[in-house]
């Protein structure tokens, strides 16, 4: 049994998301259990809309909720022990929640996942890895903005946390990662991206295959399974592939409806559009996953709507059943073991040059 908790009053549709997204994942994923948390008066008219809820859920009442403009360290200081947003994360503190899915404030998540959950003892900064459809398949980018900059260590760290959600969702046990870059060139970039560039090529590690560096156009074409990269580039490549996917859909919708021909072409090629649609629905692929800390919590988009939300649960079904912190504990401790071997190499080998 998977058990999912659900801050059920975040975003911007609340209960009438959340609980009708939980609903729809019933449809085709057994042995889950979910855990509502919020506001009494709100959450349970939308419950009763639900009855095939009824044996596989239990709901939690809250004395409040977080809303969306409060600052992180305000959510914190009110929300703490008190909010719907908390009592979910707490759950997967306590055991009772494998996974908690929040829909709500972004930054009120982080910070209370971070004071609650703790970090990996294997990680130094939590990151939140986000689904990118691609001309290949889906790739996954992170950090998205959790944080803003990072150091060569941390951005190792993102490329093994990286690896092992992409292992944990599509089953490949090798993943191809990849370091953002302004160019491919080794020489180029900042130093934090070099140094890490150096050591994922000298550390080898089992879980993931590491390519040199990317540019930004590479992420959508799928060049590489992981694309690593710090909060700053990161947020600011999800904003512009979301206002440009936007854009060529108002584009494309306007030309269609210019002419009686461009009507009649998109009528005779409205199949391929269906497909390019579903290809690129930001819903499909919706959660944002904050890696790094111990246990796993999935940040729903705001504007998500029912089957938006179902994306997010699946999601978080899927890592949980797939034992993705296992995976990614694993993998950090064994890299950090073979680079501190690495490392210790180096330093033997100066000093012989020294003494010689």
């Amino acid at each position: 049994m998977i058990r999912i908790s659900i801050d059920v009053m975040g975003g911007d549709y609340g209960p009438e998301a959340t609980i009708a997204g939980a609903a729809r994942v019933t449809e085709y994923l057994p042995n889950i259990y979910f855990l509502f948390y919020g506001l009494e008066e709100t959450v349970k008219p939308v419950l009763k809309k639900y009855p095939c809820l009824a044996s596989i859920s239990c709901f939690c009442p809250t004395e409040s909720y977080t809303r969306m403009d409060e600052k992180p360290s305000q959510a914190l200081r009110n929300g703490r022990g008190k909010s719907s947003m908390w009592h979910a994360i707490e759950a997967v503190k306590n055991g009772e929640a494998d996974v908690c899915i929040s829909a709500g404030n972004t930054g009120a998540l982080m910070a209370m996942s971070y004071f609650c959950l703790k970090m990996m003892a294997e990680a130094e900064r939590p990151g939140i890895a986000g689904i990118w459809p691609t001309l290949r398949s889906e790739s996954i980018v992170l950090d998205i903005g959790a944080t803003i900059g990072a150091s060569a260590n941390q951005l190792v760290d993102f490329a093994v946390m990286g690896a092992g959600m992409f292992r944990a969702l599509y089953h490949t046990e090798k993943p191809s990662v990849g370091l953002l870059n302004v160019g491919v060139e080794e020489v180029k970039g900042l130093y934090a991206i070099k140094k890490a560039g150096m050591i994922l090529r000298e550390v080898q590690l089992e879980g993931l295959e590491y390519k040199g560096f990317v540019e930004g156009n590479d992420i959508g074409k799928g060049t590489v399974d992981v694309v690593v990269t710090e909060g700053f580039s990161g947020n600011i490549a999800l904003k512009t592939a979301e206002g440009t996917a936007r854009q060529i859909g108002e584009i494309l919708n306007s030309a269609m409806r210019s002419s009686f021909f461009s009507s009649l072409g998109y009528f005779l090629s409205r199949g391929a559009f269906r497909t390019l649609k579903h290809k690129m629905d930001p819903d499909r692929v919706n959660g944002g996953v904050l890696l790094g800390l111990n246990g796993i919590v999935i940040k729903s988009h705001g504007s998500a709507n029912a089957d938006g939300f179902a994306s997010a649960i699946r999601i978080g079904y899927t890592m949980v059943h797939n034992g993705l912190l296992k995976k990614i504990t694993a993998d950090l401790r064994r890299f950090h073991q073979n680079k501190q071997t690495l490392f210790y190499k180096e330093d033997k080998a100066t000093e012989n040059e020294k003494i010689i």
